[in-house]
């Protein structure tokens, strides 16, 4: 079996992350997920191993939102 390529295109990393590609665009451009802009149109690649770092980092994030914002469960009413 052939090792995954290095490199994702913007479309690919919106498949992975089930998001669409506008929202991966702005990810990139934000600074949230690093990326590097090649050739002379200036088309972005995501390398997989930074997608990966911002996976584990996302659920870190979410723990400690989870942990801060504790779910309520409303009161039911008899």
């Amino acid at each position: 079996m052939a090792d995954p390529l290095r490199f994702l295109t913007l479309t690919e990393v919106a498949e992975v992350l089930n998001t669409s590609s506008a929202q991966v665009y702005a990810m990139v451009r934000r600074g949230e997920l690093p990326a590097i802009k090649i050739g002379g149109r200036g088309q972005w690649r995501v390398e997989r191993d930074r997608l990966e770092e911002y996976i584990v980092a996302a659920y870190k994030a979410t723990e400690e939102y989870v942990e801060a914002h504790p779910f309520v469960e409303p009161e039911q009413s008899e």
